[in-house]
């Protein structure tokens, strides 16, 4: 499982101009079943994602992907996490 940080850059000001894409390319990755859930991060510090069942290398490409990512309007930061323990509804992210 991986939390990926999208921290704004000095290029935020290109944000609006991408928002359509970038939120497909999240539609994308809810309908692939990679995303969990994404946010913003505040205040307006920019998004996150948690995303699972997919290789660091997978995440990766998938992230270059985004626009927002492609275009320097956020920098990417990703931390894996091996989870141990979690509440019954999150036992699939278990290993």
């Amino acid at each position: 499982m991986f939390v990926v940080f999208l921290r704004f850059s000095a290029r935020k000001s290109e944000a609006p101009r991408l928002m359509a894409a970038h939120n497909d390319w999240i539609r994308r990755g809810f309908d692939d079943g990679v995303f969990l859930t994404v946010g913003a991060l505040q205040p307006s510090a920019g998004g996150a994602v948690l995303a699972h069942g997919l290789s660091r290398e997978a995440l990766e490409a998938r992230l270059a992907e985004d626009p927002f990512v492609a275009e320097g309007v956020v920098e990417p930061e990703i931390f894996e996490i091996s989870p141990s323990r979690a509440d019954a509804r999150l036992d699939f992210l278990v290993a």
